[in-house]
């Protein structure tokens, strides 16, 4: 019986066992199909919304692409409409071309017929005056074409000739007063006995005792002076007076300042004249840098070397035609500055350049060359500027190539302040002269009533009577002036004549 319980009681717990089981298997079943059904939909879900945004997206992209290519096309039909204008207006230019074309071939034919036409009428006319010319002349063509070059031969002959004349009279003119200025400069840079108005200087002294104190016993005195200085002293007959001959001007200065010292002292003796002679020398050469550094100053050239000062000091002791150099100088200095200010040039180089370029001319004369080339080596030493260098030596060396306007200026400034009337003494006499001549030639002339020599000879204005000269004969007249100034005058340049007829009509009213 017990065993039978048990087995009813192990097969009622093994039902129920099964039963729960079964009950929880289902339950655990369900849930898991829950579960699924939870995360299908949640999947579906996401899935759903990714479907949406990468539709949005494509979408997206497709409104972006169409944009795109909306506007490429755009473009391409703005290119396209821009390169069919383009075409049209090649094609209408075409057009007005091939028309122009046409045309101008048009009228060139049209001018080429009337030039044939008119060749032809040409040939006519001249066939029908050569004709009429040997009619008249009775020659034939071959006969006036000889004679026709025989007088073309004599007048190319007679103009050649009378050219030649002309040029011949200028080489010669030239030739002259460029062997005048060589002698000049040499003259002045090497002087000799014979130009004693400028080589010699006349020291005062207060008596004739004074003579025989200078000459010293057996003439030590005047020996050791001349010896010392380098000057020729000259003791004559002149009274209270001796001459100091030299060609160096500072030389010949600084022995007129030992002797006027030596004289003045009264103790003449070697040994004092050798130191007076070395104080003069000083002061000398301190006059000279102080009269170089006062030129430099009033020419407005600043910054000159030391030598080039001390040098273009000397210049004051220098004279050429009377005109003292130094001041020569400075005046070229000046008007130098205004021309170049005149005509935009470089002014302080024509300035600098106007003011050294005679400084050669001081230099020793055992210096061989002409002084324009022996002063522009000489401030290239000291630093000079090269179109200052340039301009010094360029103010005698006339070359067209190498030429600039800074040379042409200091030509002209030098020129301009040594041959303007009263710089110097020569040339007022032949300014003159010069004139006068030319007033002499015009009233050698029948008809002329007075005549005038203006522009520093350059024109002569000529008054004639109206009652003996009419107007063809004012103007043989003043042909023939011309020929006569031409053939017993020399002239720099070329003269202007003017021939003025003046006819007054005078009448009263009553």
């Amino acid at each position: 019986m017990d065993v039978i319980t048990i087995i009813v009681a192990l097969v009622a717990g093994g039902a129920i066992g099964a039963g729960l089981g079964y009950t929880l298997k289902r339950y655990a079943t369900a849930e898991q199909r829950r579960l699924a059904e939870e995360s299908a939909l949640e999947t579906r879900a996401s899935a759903e919304a990714e479907k949406k945004a990468i539709v949005l997206e494509a979408k997206a992209d497709a409104i972006r692409i169409l944009a795109t290519a909306e506007e490429d096309a755009r473009q391409l039909r703005i290119e396209v409409q821009a390169q069919e204008r383009r075409l049209r207006q090649k094609e209408e230019n075409l057009d007005r071309k091939i028309e122009e074309g046409e045309h101008r071939q048009r009228r060139l034919q049209q001018r080429e017929e009337e030039t044939d036409a008119r060749l032809r009428e040409v040939e006519r006319l001249r066939t029908e005056q050569v004709a009429a010319i040997e009619r008249v002349a009775a020659l034939t063509r071959d006969e006036a074409r000889v004679l026709l070059l025989q007088r073309v031969e004599e007048e190319v002959r007679t103009e050649a000739g009378r050219r030649a004349r002309v040029i011949e009279m200028e080489a010669r003119q030239q030739a002259e007063m460029q062997a005048r200025k060589i002698l000049s400069v040499a003259i002045q840079r090497y002087s000799s006995d014979t130009v004693g108005e400028i080589t010699t200087t006349v020291v005062p002294i207060p008596n004739e005792e004074m003579k025989g104190r200078i000459i010293g016993r057996e003439g030590r005195n005047i020996r050791a002076l001349e010896a010392v200085t380098g000057v020729d002293l000259i003791i004559d007959d002149t009274p209270d007076a001796v001459t100091l001959s030299c060609f160096d001007p500072v030389r010949r200065e600084i022995a007129r300042l030992a002797l006027t010292k030596l004289v003045q002292d009264g103790r003449i003796h070697p040994a004092r004249i050798e130191e007076i002679v070395a104080k003069s020398k000083q002061e000398i050469e301190q006059e000279i840098r102080e009269e170089g550094e006062a030129a430099a100053y009033q020419a407005g050239v600043p910054g000159l070397h030391p030598e080039i000062t001390k040098v273009v000091g000397r210049l004051k002791f220098r004279t050429s035609y009377g005109q003292n150099q130094l001041q020569h100088a400075v005046e070229a200095a000046h008007i130098g500055a205004m021309l170049a200010s005149e005509v935009g040039a470089e002014v302080n180089v024509v300035r600098r350049a106007s003011f050294l370029h005679d400084i050669g001319k001081v230099l020793t004369h055992e210096v061989e060359g002409p002084h324009h080339i022996i002063g522009a080596d000489f401030i290239r030493r000291f630093g000079e500027s090269k179109p200052v260098v340039q301009a010094v030596m360029g103010h005698h060396d006339h070359d067209p190539d190498h030429q600039s306007i800074e040379d042409v200026l200091v030509q002209a400034a030098d020129a301009a302040s040594g041959a303007r009337p009263g710089a110097r003494r020569e040339s007022v006499e032949n300014y003159v002269r010069r004139l006068e001549a030319l007033e002499e030639v015009a009233n050698s002339f029948d008809g002329v009533e007075k005549s005038f020599a203006i522009q520093a000879g350059r024109e002569v204005r000529i008054i004639v009577r109206p009652e003996q000269v009419d107007d063809l004969a004012a103007m043989r007249l003043a042909r023939d002036i011309v020929k006569k100034i031409e053939e017993t005058l020399q002239y720099p340049g070329q003269v202007k004549v003017t021939v003025v007829r003046e006819t007054r009509a005078v009448d009263y009213a009553r």
